[in-house]
């Protein structure tokens, strides 16, 4: 196996999954589509019952997984509703990692406004968190002003030294390694020591990537999906994982520098079929082919 072939297995060594409390009530088995101690994110919509995430937190552990449950500043009520469900995810599922986002509503619907909010209240550690993931913008948030984003995120740096927390950065999905890479150099230089855990889209219907990619506000990448939009045929065909995977984990290989740790996989096109592709690729079952891989497997 040649030196980039073991380069991206390294770089997906690790990769993390995600799925929502809707999604996983459609899986009857976790252990049936990925491997135990896997993490996974179990998403906070907002609108949504956190009483169906603590269902799914619980459900994952039960199976063997790693749970890592969401929390949205902006769609958290109040400091008691904070606090309550912390509780119960240590007393059920014994949850020691949690994602801290924003989230993606305009208008709070209660007394926080921003992650860092939530980061000092210290609830975190009082309930076992002591490892956090928190949001990173490649391509700029759309909620956000740019400056804005490097203050919160100097700021978490400075929270994790001051409070002793195992904090790194999950980001979004992007498309294509560019706009990747440029992030990392610069917020490397404006003082970021948080390391990186990429997201990269799984499998999925260009239909669905457009529809995500909207919804998150996704910009510079998405001229890749313009590009192939001029030939249906292999639009349809190539997978959208091989490319960025190929050209992070080259970047991650040859800059000594580089931030990124590890990769996030956002099952878009369902949990099956983007785990069969990451337990290929992770397995070495693939070729290098001009476009990205040639698995030597079924999906």
């Amino acid at each position: 196996m040649s030196t980039e072939n073991n380069n991206i297995i390294k770089f997906l060594d690790n990769c993390s999954l995600e799925v929502t409390p809707g999604g996983a009530k459609k899986i009857e088995d976790f252990r049936a589509l990925i491997k135990p101690g896997t993490s996974v994110y179990v998403t906070f919509l907002p609108g949504s019952d956190f009483n169906d995430t603590v269902a799914t937190v619980k459900r994952l552990a039960d199976e063997g997984m790693k749970p890592v449950p969401h929390f949205a500043a902006r769609s958290i009520p109040n400091l008691k509703f904070f606090e309550e469900n912390l509780k119960i995810l240590q007393a059920e599922a014994k949850v020691d990692e949690a994602l801290l986002i924003g989230g993606g509503v305009t208008n709070p619907v209660g007394d926080f406004s921003s992650s860092i909010e939530i980061l000092r209240t210290n609830l975190f550690q009082k309930y076992g968190i002591n490892k956090l993931g928190i949001a990173g913008h490649p391509e700029g948030s759309p909620d956000i002003p740019p400056a804005e984003v490097t203050k919160a995120l100097l700021q978490k740096n400075a929270y994790a030294k001051e409070h002793g927390m195992e904090m790194y950065i999950t980001t979004q999905f992007c498309f294509e390694a560019e706009p990747i890479i440029e992030w990392d150099r610069r917020i490397r230089a404006e003082g970021n020591e948080l390391p990186i855990h990429i997201g990269i889209p799984g499998l999925a219907t260009i239909k669905t990537l457009l529809a995500h990619a909207t919804a998150c506000g996704i910009g510079p990448s998405m001229r890749i999906i313009t590009k192939q939009a001029a030939n249906i045929a292999k639009l349809l065909t190539t997978r959208m994982p091989d490319k960025i995977t190929r050209d992070l984990a080259r970047y991650q290989a040859e800059d000594p520098s580089c931030g990124i740790t590890q990769c996030h996989l956002y099952p878009l096109g369902g949990l099956a079929k983007s785990s069969k592709w990451l337990y290929a690729v992770k397995d070495g079952n693939f070729k290098l082919n001009d476009e990205g891989f040639d698995l030597t497997i079924e999906l």
